[in-house]
Order: C-alpha cells, then structure tokens, then sequence
C-alpha cells in the first residue's frame, strides 16, 4: 500500500499537487483538473482535452432538435 499524499494550502487556497499524483493521472503544466465532489469527500481526475474540430463539426448536426416540434416534454 502506498503512502498517503499531502499537500498544505496556502493563505490563497492554492496548493501543490504532489508529483506522484501528478504522475499518475498524467497532469502537466497547462492541463485542466476537475473536482468531484460527493458527501465530504473531493475526486481529483484529468479534464481530457476535446477536439475542437470534431465538437464543432459534431455540433452542427444537433439542430435537428431546436424546433418546437421536438419538444415532447
């Protein structure tokens, strides 16, 4: 079993995330982590990067359902 990784906040609330963390979820300067948050525990995971070409092509095909007709609810 590994140790326990700590890290001490800051007057900013900033903090380090230690490199064996770091290393493990394959986090470098400029990558984006999300938190998930559930009851008093947080879930620090990777944000993986999106290809933008493909959203925006992707995204014009979703205009089918802006019409009120769509609306089934």
């Amino acid at each position: 079993m590994e140790a326990i990784k700590t890290s001490t906040l800051s007057a900013k609330g900033q903090t380090t995330v230690p490199a064996a963390i770091r290393r493990i979820l394959d986090i470098k300067p400029g990558d984006s982590i999300r938190y998930d948050i559930k009851e008093n525990a947080v879930r620090i995971s990777k944000v993986e990067k999106i290809d933008l070409q493909w959203a925006r092509a992707l995204e014009k095909t979703l205009t089918e359902w802006e019409g009120e007709d769509d609306d089934d609810l």
